[in-house]
């Protein structure tokens, strides 16, 4: 494959603002992370939020039935543990596994609170920052409830299109690797189940294997129409 073939699709996630991200610098202490570990774990109290200066985390649930799902893939410039803020006797709702090394800031989560309540010009940005990702976590948990397993896969595809991928002379290319355990992750789904569907995607040229394991997806349109995709804005409609 030919890297002038391939060009990034025009997705830019939404960034915190700067005077913000001035203000989480100053008052946090930063901290390396390791591949592997965990930053927190779902119903532990929390005392810390964090702000991502490098690598990468992935945020999961564990479902009643015991399966992991996983809701998002955390980059540089993401704040996690943000669902506790100004919450009482607060513990994490959701946990941050470690995925790619790197370094976090840490915030006090009382400290940052009382920063936010001596500055209502901050806090609305926290706020409009918060209320998109809520947008974003609301969307995920649509697809779930309403579309099944498949049609979880199906938008999780589309999800992971916007976020990695590149336009190919045949498609667009997710230009990242995932295992179907993953892909299985974001869908509360057994791996078997994920193997089974990307098979029949495979067999009805909707999708394609290329040789570095990286999906290619031929007719995103079919996947589109398969779960009466709303087309929503790429801010909203992406792996984050």
């Amino acid at each position: 494959m030919e890297t002038n073939l391939l060009k990034k699709l025009p997705y830019e996630k939404a960034m915190i603002p700067k005077e913000l991200h001035i203000m989480l610098n100053e008052i946090g202490t930063v901290k390396p992370m390791h591949q592997g570990r965990h930053l927190f774990h779902e119903g532990e109290d929390a005392h810390e939020i964090y702000l991502i200066k490098s690598g990468q985390i992935q945020i999961d649930k564990l479902t009643s039935d015991g399966k992991e799902l996983t809701l998002r893939i955390c980059n540089r410039g993401d704040i996690v543990g943000e669902l506790t803020l100004f919450s009482q006797h607060a513990t994490y709702f959701l946990s941050a596994k470690v995925i790619e090394s790197g370094e976090v800031v840490m915030l006090n989560k009382d400290k940052l609170e009382r920063e936010l309540l001596s500055n209502p010009a901050l806090t609305l940005e926290f706020m409009k920052w918060s209320a998109d990702h809520m947008r974003k976590f609301q969307t995920k948990i649509r697809d779930l409830l309403l579309n099944g397993k498949k049609g979880a896969l199906y938008s999780t595809l589309i999800r992971l299109s916007n976020s990695y991928g590149v336009v190919h002379k045949n498609g667009i290319l997710i230009d990242m690797v995932f295992t179907n355990r993953e892909l299985a992750q974001f869908c509360a789904a057994r791996r078997e189940s994920i193997n089974r569907m990307l098979s029949e995607l495979k067999k009805m040229g909707v999708i394609s294997m290329e040789e570095n394991g990286k999906i290619l997806i031929k007719d995103i349109k079919f996947l589109r129409d398969e779960i009466g995709c709303e087309y929503c804005p790429i801010e909203l409609c992406n792996i984050n």
